[in-house]
């Protein structure tokens, strides 16, 4: 039987980190792997955390890692459910073909990605082809672009991460070589804090509005072009009309054969108290979900 791609539809939103975290309130028949995204994780281990202690009956490990070991997870049986910040590649569908494993697919979120350089760069906004040039390499240093002059220094994630992925394909570029790997979105924004020549990307969910919260960072609005509008990851009314560049569902990929097992947890992401959980989380619950990916 080759692989059936059920689509579940979720509400959307937005979230993240990397770790593992193993929630169980009880002796518990029922046993959730949750692997993948370090978008999601923040959001799934609070998810976690209250679903189980309103059902004790379960228990959920949820790691991080990137959606590409997520995936990789998902299809060797090490999880039920592998959070995604980005679709199956080609290659993963054929995959999940060949080993004959069915999947369903949730919309879990709708995520918007922020860009975030040290909080005294002299620089508010950035359009979207100055971007590439920097994160490409072709803008060394931050005088091309502002006041400062400084080398330019990057703080970005592994390959295996879906959001270095989206970036990648967004801005159609390949990185600079010097750009730094770095394990997830806290370990991006604590090299910005501490690099007044840095700049880096994270999941907007994982940063503060407001600027003394946010510690040393800020973030910079986006110009789809230099006659643009500037628009901040922040902007609920901008993710909602779909017109902030760096805005994406985020996924949730199940194997068919957990899917009872699971069932009830995704029905509680559903729920008004996950809804609230989602929005506490800086997250959004797009107003005009579509029905079909």
């Amino acid at each position: 039987m080759g692989m059936r791609n059920s689509i579940i539809r979720i509400f959307p939103i937005l979230t993240l980190l990397g770790t593992t975290f193993f929630y169980s309130c009880s002796n518990n028949s029922n046993s959730i792997k949750m692997k993948g995204s370090d978008t999601e994780v923040n959001l799934a281990v609070n998810l976690a955390e209250k679903f189980t202690k309103l059902d004790p009956t379960f228990s959920i490990a949820i790691s991080g890692g990137g959606s590409g070991l997520g995936i990789t997870s998902l299809m060797n049986g090490q999880a039920d459910i592998a959070n995604s910040s980005r679709p199956l590649s080609e290659e993963e569908v054929q995959q999940f073909k060949d080993k004959n494993i069915d999947i369903k697919t949730v919309v879990f979120a709708e995520d918007a990605t922020a860009f975030i350089v040290h909080k005294d760069l002299p620089m508010d906004s950035i359009d979207v082809e100055t971007l590439a040039k920097i994160m490409d390499g072709s803008i060394k240093n931050w005088s091309e672009v502002s006041e400062v002059d400084y080398p330019v220094n990057i703080y970005g994630r592994q390959s295996s991460s879906g959001t270095h992925s989206f970036v990648k394909k967004k801005l159609k570029i390949e990185f600079a070589n010097t750009a730094k790997e770095m394990t997830g979105n806290a370990q991006i924004i604590e090299g910005v804090k501490a690099d007044k020549t840095g700049i880096g990307y994270v999941g907007a969910g994982y940063v503060s509005p407001d600027p003394q919260e946010a510690q040393g960072i800020k973030i910079l609005k986006i110009k789809k072009d230099k006659a643009s509008h500037s628009i901040s990851p922040l902007d609920q009314d901008a993710i909602n009309n779909g017109t902030y560049y760096f805005q994406r569902p985020l996924y949730q990929f199940i194997l068919t054969k957990s899917w009872e097992k699971v069932r009830p947890f995704i029905n509680f992401e559903r729920s008004p108290a996950g809804r609230v959980l989602i929005e506490d989380h800086g997250y959004y619950i797009l107003e005009n979900q579509k029905n079909e990916i």
